[in-house]
This record gives structure tokens, sequence and C-alpha cells, in this order.
């Protein structure tokens, strides 16, 4: 059963668990269950996704349950006039605050400008050696990007030289591979944490949040981090 965070006539919002398609992929032929398809049948409705999240990213997921509100949310989209709010864990002490401003090539080859703002939530040094370092270190983060390019936030934090630990491929391997063999870890660390937009059809200010799934909670909790933060 999907948690759903939001819904009216016009919209339905869900916490997408970690490793849930958004829809039916050509890339992902190993899978017959897709968000789409299960909040279908869980509210006996038809939805479509107004946004995506990647298949290892969990967090608040927007439908329209209409063509009409699908029309007016993607407005809104485009127009960046919706604030999205991430937290991720990363490799490497982070800035306590940043503006990645880096342009990103789509799959098409376009060449596209990206921004994300991002502050640091805590960061934490564990006693667990990594190639020539007697210690480990990590951050918390919450990202809060400007543009909606394709794997944005996984590409800027590699690019700054602090990767999402559990990405693939755009993060460290040797650090995905510490967490799977330690800690039996293997999923993306990037969280869908919040969507802010005023609702295109009745003017209301909409705030959906969405609290971590289990794999992060517990990664927070084995790595130290001040769990009073979590609110």
């Amino acid at each position: 059963m999907l948690e759903i965070l939001f819904q009216d006539e016009h919209f339905v919002a869900i916490n997408k668990p970690h490793g849930l398609l958004v829809h039916r992929s050509k890339i992902a032929t190993n899978t017959d269950e897709f968000a789409v398809q299960q909040l279908r049948n869980q509210i006996d409705q038809h939805v479509h996704p107004a946004h995506r999240l990647d298949r290892k990213t969990s967090g608040v997921l927007l439908f329209a349950l209409s063509k009409p509100a699908l029309s007016a949310i993607r407005e809104v989209f485009e127009k960046e006039e919706i604030l999205k709010t991430y937290w991720a864990i990363l490799r490497g002490y982070s800035e306590p605050e940043g503006m990645i401003d880096y342009a990103l090539t789509n799959d098409k080859g376009k060449v596209q400008e990206a921004q994300t703002a991002y502050s640091t939530i805590d960061r934490v040094e564990i006693d667990v050696p990594f190639g020539m370092h007697p210690t480990s270190r990590y951050s918390w983060v919450e990202a809060k990007p400007k543009t909606g390019r394709m794997h944005q936030l996984r590409k800027h934090f590699a690019h700054i030289f602090h990767p999402i630990i559990g990405d693939r491929p755009h993060g460290c391997n040797k650090q995905n591979k510490l967490f799977l063999e330690k800690w039996n870890m293997g999923t993306m660390l990037l969280h869908a944490r919040a969507l802010r937009f005023v609702h295109p059809i009745t003017n209301q200010k909409i705030d959906i949040q969405a609290n971590p799934h289990a794999e992060f909670l517990r990664m927070i909790n084995i790595l130290g981090f001040d769990k009073s933060l979590l609110t």
C-alpha cells in the first residue's frame, strides 16, 4: 500500500519507496511493479505523473487525476514555480552552503543550464578506514534544485566531488562497495523531501512533505547523524 501524502479532486501525491519505477520503461524490464499502476489500483482512478523521480530515489511524487490538471501542473513545473527540496547523504565534508551552477548535457546531446542550491544539515566522521584515510567522513545535505534536469542532483554533487552514496554511475564505486559490504546498503541515499507550490486550479498554497523511508533512516542512525534534525 502506497503512502498517500496529499489528495484532492485534481491531484494526489505519494511517498514513493526506493526501488519503485514511476512507470514502465524500456531500460528496466526486470519488474512489473510501477507507481502508476499501484496508485491507480489503490485509489481506483487513472493517474498521470506530473514529474519524475529516479527508481532509486524515494519521496514526494505528484500525480494529476485528469488531463486538464496535468496540463496545469506541468506549466507550473515548466515555469519553475515549484520549490523542490531533497535530502541526500554525500561522501566527504560538504561546505556549509553553496550554489552549484554547472550546465548538463541531456540524453539527446543538448547542453542545458542547471543550478542547485544546497545547505549542509549535519556532518559526521566515523572510525571506518577508507583508502589511505583512517576514518570516513559524510555529509547530510538539503538540496533545492533551481532547474529540473535529468539526474541533476546526482551529477551536480559528483561535480563538486561529494557524490551521493549509492549512486551509480555518477557516484563513488568504492564507497558504494563499502556500504554494500559493511552495512548491506545498496540503494541510493537521495530522498525527495518536499514539494511546495501554488495550486494551479484552487490557488491554495500546497506544502507536501515526505518522511524518509527505512533505509535512509537506518543509515542516518548507523553513521551517527543528529536524528533530532529529521524534523
